[in-house]
């Protein structure tokens, strides 16, 4: 018998039940919710850093985008089972400080994509950011060519719990101060996760201000209730609507020329960088603590377009590697 050679297979036989059982590095994804295509483009990006890593990523968040205490348990689960990163879009800023901080404390590298939270970066920390400021800006500019820089505008769901959402807010009223100043806000109006609450509130602005000319919503859940409510009150077209954050059904009614337009973000690249982000930090390299990412005005000329398709992930349903 040939002992050496039996010898030898026993070693490879052993090495490789070792590599098949080594375990896989495991990052948490938590968006704001799922299933939608903000923050599905989101998944698709932190599945294609992984793939590039061998990581294994945990998809989960909660199924409202306002369940704030569902993120946190998400967030201690992560802290408890010691998993090797996080990334997180967080729901708020101030309730979401402390829970995040603790999972960074346990020695938990992660990423914080969307808007920011109230915490430096740091070493095991990085931020991979809309350009909310230039949001504000590409909205306000849009809407001051709309109405050829005379009017009135209200704004929905604000909300001073998301720092970026506020930016953007910030941003908008500044540089329609500054270039348009003959175009007024005449009311501004809280919530930013209740379709109904705002489809509501719509319905009370518009009753309020019947030669209102214009209408900006910050979030995606906020453009749908604004769009139902022109819809009901037959003042589609007559009132014109800007919102922020993609989704199908709202790029298609931009196509359809019934909204008027949305400032997307690039959040395909917010999971992709954030995940990229945590492999560095893994490996000892260095990378750029904050990185913002430009956001992308989508209007009935370029809704369709192969340009808009590929900025926001299209086609992420249809993806074999999720």
């Amino acid at each position: 018998m040939n002992y050496g050679a039996l010898f030898a297979f026993a070693l490879l036989a052993a090495a490789l039940l070792l590599a098949g059982c080594e375990r896989k590095m495991r990052i948490a994804v938590i968006p704001r919710t799922t299933g939608v295509m903000l923050w599905e483009a989101e998944r698709s990006g932190a599945f294609a850093a992984a793939r590039r890593h061998g990581f294994e990523i945990y998809w989960n968040a909660p199924t409202r985008e306002d369940d704030v205490e569902g993120q946190i348990a998400l967030l201690e689960r992560v802290r408890k089972e010691h998993f090797d990163g996080v990334v997180l879009a967080p729901d708020q800023a101030l309730a979401l400080m402390t829970p995040f901080r603790k999972v960074l404390e346990a020695g938990i590298p992660g990423g914080v994509v969307s808007s920011p939270l109230p915490l430096p970066p740091q070493p095991g920390l990085r931020y991979i950011l809309n350009d909310d400021e230039g949001t504000g800006r590409l909205a306000a500019r849009r809407l001051g060519a709309m109405l050829n820089g005379r009017g009135s505008v209200a704004l929905l769901s604000l909300d001073p719990n998301l720092l970026g959402l506020m930016a953007q807010v910030r941003a908008f009223e500044t540089t329609l101060h500054g270039e348009f100043s003959s175009i007024e806000i005449v009311d501004r109006r809280l919530g930013a996760f209740n379709g109904a609450e705002v489809e509501q509130i719509t319905g009370d602005v518009l009753r309020m201000h019947p030669g209102l000319g214009a209408l900006v919503s910050f979030t995606a859940v906020a453009t749908r209730g604004a769009y139902l409510a022109l819809q009901r009150a037959k003042l589609q077209g007559t009132v014109k609507l800007v919102g922020c954050e993609q989704e199908a059904d709202i790029i298609d009614a931009v196509a359809r020329g019934e909204i008027d337009s949305i400032v997307a973000e690039d959040t395909y690249q917010m999971g992709f960088q954030a995940v990229e982000g945590i492999a560095a930090f893994l490996q000892g390299a260095a990378s750029h603590p904050t990185v913002l990412l430009r956001p992308l005005l989508i209007t009935k000329r370029n809704a369709d377009s192969d340009e808009v398709k590929k900025a926001l992930n299209f086609g992420w349903q249809s993806n074999p590697h999720i």
